[in-house]
């Protein structure tokens, strides 16, 4: 039995960014310069706009220091689809797998939208989630939806299909259509590099944590057991398939270690502060000897 980590024990930064943006190129509250201010006064390190159905021509922006990623929110005709590290704005099939493999054509990454917003709490139905082959992630917190119809988390969503042996990874995301969503959830990415390419690798292999207060600081594994440490007090659990509780505790550390024989195969850390302040990391798979 193996621990199969997306992370990595050796030292690298922890890069945060949000990788969900509107400006006012689509519906957001400001013009893009000023909406990468407002990030970089943050203190953010990357930064993704993603407009509606719109991609922004970031090479004029001052970065303030930020990573800036090209991106858009692919929007009409079909559950939202986050496309990252677009080259080019692509059309808005209705067939999302379609959208989803001209994304990983191009080199980019798919992360479908707040799965649970709306009256209905089922803006993409668990079936289409199910049913999409390839993509990227989805987004298991969603800023804005904290003020609209419907769920901004879709927790119990990501471990329906990571109980089906999905590598799907979750992302937090702002999401802001007003100023007070700056600044409610984001992604923290280990990695030594800044550059884009570097962010994006580190995404697409899942080497980060989803947060909206909780720090992060160690993730390592060693042999069978994950260890896991918090700047600050928390109760950190350990859930593995349908989300089944293994473990808590109360403090800044954790230490869980897979037995030979565990029926369940992939482990996740949660992290509860204060208030809506939580951390997720990604999941742990676990492989056996045939």
């Amino acid at each position: 039995m193996k621990i199969v980590s997306p992370y990595t024990n050796e030292g690298a930064a922890w890069l945060r960014g949000n990788l969900h943006t509107h400006t006012t190129l689509s519906d957001g509250p400001l013009d893009p310069q000023p909406t990468v201010d407002a990030y970089a006064e943050k203190g953010y390190d990357f930064l993704a706009v993603t407009d509606h159905d719109k991609l922004a021509e970031i090479g004029g922006l001052d970065p303030r220091g930020m990573t800036l990623i090209p991106g858009n929110e692919i929007t009409a005709d079909g559950p939202h689809l986050l496309h990252l590290n677009a080259g080019q704005l692509l059309a808005p099939n209705p067939d999302r797998q379609t959208v989803v493999d001209e994304i990983n054509r191009g080199g980019g990454l798919s992360v479908f939208c707040h799965p649970s917003w709306e009256a209905t709490f089922n803006h993409c139905p668990q079936e289409k989630l199910e049913q999409y082959q390839n993509y990227t992630g989805i987004e298991i917190f969603n800023g804005v939806t904290v003020w609209a119809e419907g769920n901004p988390y879709a927790v119990d969503r990501w471990d329906r299909l990571l109980s089906q042996g999905r590598q799907v990874w979750g992302f937090a995301n702002d999401d802001p259509h007003f100023v007070e969503g700056f600044g409610v959830g984001w992604n923290v990415v280990q990695t030594s590099d800044r550059s884009p390419g570097a962010i994006l690798e580190a995404l697409r292999r899942g080497r980060f944590y989803a947060s909206t207060g909780v720090a992060i600081e160690r993730i390592a594994v060693d042999g069978a057991t994950i260890e896991l440490q918090t700047r600050d007090e928390a109760v950190i659990n350990v859930f593995s398939n349908h989300a089944y509780r293994r473990k808590h505790v109360q403090g800044t550390r954790i230490a869980f270690t897979v037995p030979e024989d565990a029926d369940y195969d992939y482990v996740r850390f949660e992290c509860w502060g204060f208030g809506m302040q939580k951390a997720w990391t990604q999941p742990f798979f676990i492989a056996r000897d045939a």
